[in-house]
């Protein structure tokens, strides 16, 4: 019989009416492979419906369970208890809602709110470069396409905007900024001088403070803070 471990959940709990953050405690029996979805769903289902948390593929591709666990900006649906409880050495857990958005209620943001940041650098191809004679496809370098095709990885979790040590009023943030910079490295996009703006802009990549907190918690494992890099040094690659 697989072991189970006595946990406790301390969740924040913000009312949508006064918006002021309280602390609830939960205990609860939980299986060694069991995913923090699954505690959640244990609460909803067996002590509390009124916990509100956010889910979707549960896969660890739409990014919409992200939060902070004991701190660590992280996909509650990828972490298992056991993982947990080795990687905090404990099998007490703080929930939290990521800091990039204002709360709606308990463990949910406006993610509206967000994605501004993200929506307002035009993460998609500005100019694309017309199809090539008789339907071509556009030739890229494999070196350059597979450094491109590692950062078109990002789901836009938000954990590591969550994570970044610079401010989020004076920097678009790391998501945001891949979001980008992604784009001047696609060969397809004509438009590289809205893009080079932007980047260089008051709230662009010089306001990185080079703490690699975006790398260390993205849970698709892309170096963000590579891709930052490469843009405080003009795009040396190309």
């Amino acid at each position: 019989m697989s072991k189970l471990y006595d946990l406790t959940l301390r969740i924040q709990r913000t009312n949508s009416e006064d918006g002021k953050p309280r602390y609830q405690t939960y205990q609860l029996q939980a299986g060694p492979i069991m995913r923090f979805v699954d505690l959640l769903r244990m609460i909803n289902d067996d002590q509390d419906p009124s916990l509100t948390w956010n889910s979707s593929c549960e896969h660890g591709q739409c990014g919409t369970c992200s939060m902070r666990i004991n701190g660590r900006p992280m996909l509650a649906c990828e972490l298992l208890v056991e993982n947990g409880v080795e990687m905090f050495n404990t099998t007490t857990f703080t929930l939290e809602p990521l800091q990039v958005a204002t709360v709606v209620r308990d463990l949910v943001v406006d993610s509206d709110e967000a994605y501004e940041r993200v929506n307002r650098v035009k993460p998609y191809i500005i100019d694309p470069l017309p199809p090539g004679k008789d339907g071509e496809e556009h030739q890229i370098n494999p070196d350059q396409l597979e450094l491109y095709v590692d950062a078109t990885r990002c789901i836009n979790c938000f954990c590591c905007a969550s994570a970044c040590i610079s401010s989020h009023r004076t920097f678009l943030g790391p998501n945001a900024m891949l979001a980008t910079i992604v784009r001047v490295l696609d060969s397809r996009e004509q438009e590289k001088k809205e893009r080079l703006k932007t980047i260089y802009s008051d709230q662009g990549v010089y306001r990185c403070h080079t703490s690699k907190a975006c790398s260390h918690v993205c849970p698709k494992e892309i170096d963000v803070a590579h891709f930052i890099a490469l843009a405080k040094k003009g795009f040396a690659l190309e």
